[in-house]
């Protein structure tokens, strides 16, 4: 493991972060562990019946590790990210007294290596317990 210092969003200025190559289904656990893995696909938080992107409905983005993130707004640095990219996901936050299995709520943190781009956004769009 490598101790890494990285700029992170605006509820970090600097964090000292223990980061480890991820398997293709690792999240980080603990807060402030991060793991590296790719972009698998950008996409717009609604889509039609058929897939189709419904443009301005919002930022989502999935990672081969399984992590998502989504956004009820256009995220330009979410947006701008491609499949394959490399990125650093570092888990931010946890919801605290969520059901048994229920794992929604989580925010990561973000990096994308190839845009030098960071954004903090949450695993879903409700928290645990949540619609």
């Amino acid at each position: 493991m490598k101790k890494l210092l990285l700029s992170c969003s605006s509820f970090f200025s600097f964090l000292t972060v223990t980061a480890h190559a991820a398997p293709a289904t690792d999240l980080p656990d603990q807060i402030g562990t991060c793991v590296f893995t790719h972009v698998k696909s950008v996409e717009t938080r609604l889509q039609e019946a058929g897939g189709k992107p419904i443009p301005d409905s919002g930022s989502a983005i999935s990672f081969v590790n399984g992590g998502y993130q989504v956004s009820y707004d256009q995220i330009p640095d979410v947006d701008s990210s491609q499949a394959g990219d490399k990125i650093m996901m570092c888990l931010a936050s946890v919801p605290a007294n969520c059901p048994a299995g229920d794992s929604r709520g989580k925010v990561y943190t973000t990096t994308n290596f190839r845009t030098g781009r960071s954004w903090t956004l949450s695993n879903s769009e409700h928290d645990c317990g949540g619609a």
